[in-house]
């Protein structure tokens, strides 16, 4: 018995057809990021974008630039330490 196999351009729009029909546009677009590797050399650039910054220092810009009230920028001070 031979099969015969679909190109994997058509096996792959038909499998995002899917996810969209069966999730939506978001978490489509989700799944299918986990599987992208991205590009660049995150360590040097972060090496760059906080040089002379502590910890601190970060933490505190991140909660100066959040809204009053956000939910977010409480959740992981409630969360306990291990």
């Amino acid at each position: 018995m031979t099969v015969r196999t679909k190109p994997l351009a058509k096996v792959t729009q038909r499998v995002i057809e899917i996810l969209y029909r069966e999730l939506g546009t978001a978490d489509t677009i989700r799944f299918i990021n986990q599987f992208t590797t991205g590009h660049g050399d995150y360590t040097s650039e972060r090496d760059v974008l906080f040089a002379g910054e502590t910890l601190d220092q970060i933490i505190a810009d991140i909660k100066q630039t959040r809204p009053e009230g956000d939910a977010s920028s409480n959740a992981a001070e409630a969360q306990p330490r291990s």
